[in-house]
């Protein structure tokens, strides 16, 4: 048994979610429900990103607190999560008072190793507006693709910019050019790792998404420190004598939320946090699930910070970036609005929003999303092959139990090398192959049905043949039950119930009982 986290990059609190970060966020859940069922031990965790000036500027705006915009949009997100059906251990949030209070020791030991510095630094500042101004209150053109964007990251290709490349930007708010001017901060020495993470990125990239290692690639060739200290009114206090009135840096406190969530699980059932965080010799496993853009806070930002507090933390082993979804060929984003996700959860089918996602999404390069695409993937894999399958087998007509007979010798290898290379597909992050290889045992099984013609069994009284066949694809049924639970729950618990094996809860092949009595409802209605 290993000990598994899996940590699903933090929403921020701006804006509702929308469809481009449920189908990054998709891989999370896969990779939590398989490892449970080969019988693993998972943390699977994430949560809404609180603080910064998006969430006190909305509030102030309206009149209200920054804790209700941030409880509006976390009610939000936790919605469209829990209709979509992912598994979460905990899903929190970065203003919960215990993720404040687990966190700041950490700040504390950094700062205490040296790691975290004061410096007087020349910082954006907008004279019209009389304050600094933060990265992501500032709009830049990018100096990768040359497009313009706000300064925490770039929406068109993921650039992080650094503080040089924010000179002369205008300031979001008034539209007025920046200056530079001195400002005392807290910086986190991110270039004292440069070595350290130059191995950890050598040992460990064999298992990350190509994206994941070219953009880490470029961006250690310039490590740069980065600020700690944020001039914000709506944070985390800095935990230092002389910054009490700086905040921290929004991202420092929801990278390490991965951390301080598996603190408060495993406080709650009793478990002992360092099994999963800290290092044991065993071959345990951390996913970090996230788009394109959040890569380098997860392959240099955070692995960096749990150096910096010396006590043999894991860091992260698997890397799983997604590119982005895009309509016609724009990235959805919070900040651009549209394509909300709660609507589209609502009004369609989850289980097969899902399957959308994980076959046509953007696991390897940007996919456009459209929903005449997605209704033709609906009607025509979801519901003509899958649907089909188990309706013209279970609801044959005047079968009201399920046959006894003999299972087909070549469909059983077929399920055995399903279970084998979906396995093995999975743990390579290759989420489309695994699930086109269980689509392909549905195929062969309807090629099975149609060869073998059971209806004129059934027309001849041939009833041995006619239960060979009849109990041949219910076994392959049982077993998609089983290989689908991890990408379509809701599909697979209602296949679990009508063939009565009970919610499948392991990674292994199941055999149906004969003389259950079937009572099949539709799995799927085709959208018109």
């Amino acid at each position: 048994m290993r000990n598994i986290v899996i940590g699903l990059s933090w929403p921020y609190a701006n804006s509702n979610l929308h469809l481009g970060h449920v189908a990054s966020s998709l891989p999370a859940d896969v990779l939590a429900r398989y490892h449970r069922m080969i019988g693993d031990r998972v943390m699977f965790v994430g949560g809404t990103d609180c603080h910064g000036n998006k969430p006190a500027d909305k509030a102030r705006s309206r009149g209200i607190r920054p804790i209700d915009v941030v409880n509006e949009y976390h009610q939000n997100f936790s919605e469209v999560f829990n209709k979509m059906s992912f598994s979460f251990d905990l899903y929190a949030k970065t203003a919960d008072e215990e993720h404040k209070n687990l966190v700041k020791p950490f700040f504390e030991k950094m700062y205490e190793n040296g790691y975290i510095v004061p410096r007087s630094e020349m910082r954006p500042y907008c004279p019209k507006c009389g304050k600094f101004v933060q990265d992501n209150q500032i709009e830049i053109v990018c100096p990768r693709c040359g497009k313009i964007t706000k300064a925490d990251n770039c929406d068109n290709c993921g650039y992080v910019p650094t503080e040089k490349d924010m000179e002369n930007g205008k300031c979001r708010e008034c539209g007025n050019t920046c200056a530079l001017k001195e400002n005392k901060v807290l910086v986190f020495k991110l270039s004292a790792f440069k070595e350290k993470l130059e191995k950890y990125f050598n040992e460990n990239k064999q298992n990350w998404r190509a994206n994941a290692v070219g953009e880490t690639e470029k961006y250690l060739k310039d490590l740069q420190d980065r600020d700690f200290s944020r001039d914000l009114e709506w944070g985390i206090d800095v935990p230092v004598k002389g910054f009490e009135d700086k905040k921290v840096y929004v991202w420092y406190e929801a990278l390490l939320g991965y951390v301080t969530d598996v603190i408060r699980v495993c406080n709650a059932l009793g478990l002992d946090w360092k099994d999963f965080w800290k290092q044991n010799g065993s071959n345990d496993r951390v996913y970090m699930v996230h788009a394109k853009d959040n890569i380098t806070f997860h392959t240099l930002m955070l692995p960096a910070m749990l150096l910096a507090m010396d006590e043999k933390f894991k860091l992260p082993t698997h890397i799983c970036s997604c590119e982005y979804l895009t309509n016609k060929g724009e990235k959805l984003s919070k900040t651009k609005g549209g394509f909300e996700a709660l609507p589209w959860v609502d009004s369609y089918n989850t289980d097969s929003l899902r399957y959308y996602f994980i076959s046509n999404g953007p696991e390897s390069r940007d996919s456009d999303w459209s929903f005449d695409l997605f209704k033709n993937v609906h009607n025509t894999e979801v519901v003509n092959k899958l649907g089909n399958l188990v309706s013209r087998t279970l609801k044959f007509k005047g079968l009201e139990t399920l046959p006894n007979g003999e299972i087909d010798q070549g469909l059983k290898e077929l399920v055995e090398k399903t279970y084998t290379e979906t396995a093995a597909y999975i743990e390579k992050m290759e989420f489309r192959n695994a699930l086109a290889c269980i689509m392909n045992l549905v195929s062969e099984t309807n090629k099975f049905y149609d060869e073998k013609q059971p209806w004129v069994a059934a027309k001849q009284d041939d009833l041995t043949n006619f239960n060979n066949i009849i109990f041949s694809c219910s076994y392959v049924i049982a077993n998609l039950a089983v290989l689908l639970e991890p990408f379509m729950p809701n599909t697979s618990a209602k296949i679990a119930e009508f063939l009565n094996i009970g919610r499948q809860t392991k990674w292994q092949e199941v055999v149906p009982t004969s003389g259950v009595k079937l009572e099949i409802t539709p799995l799927f209605e085709r959208i018109q």
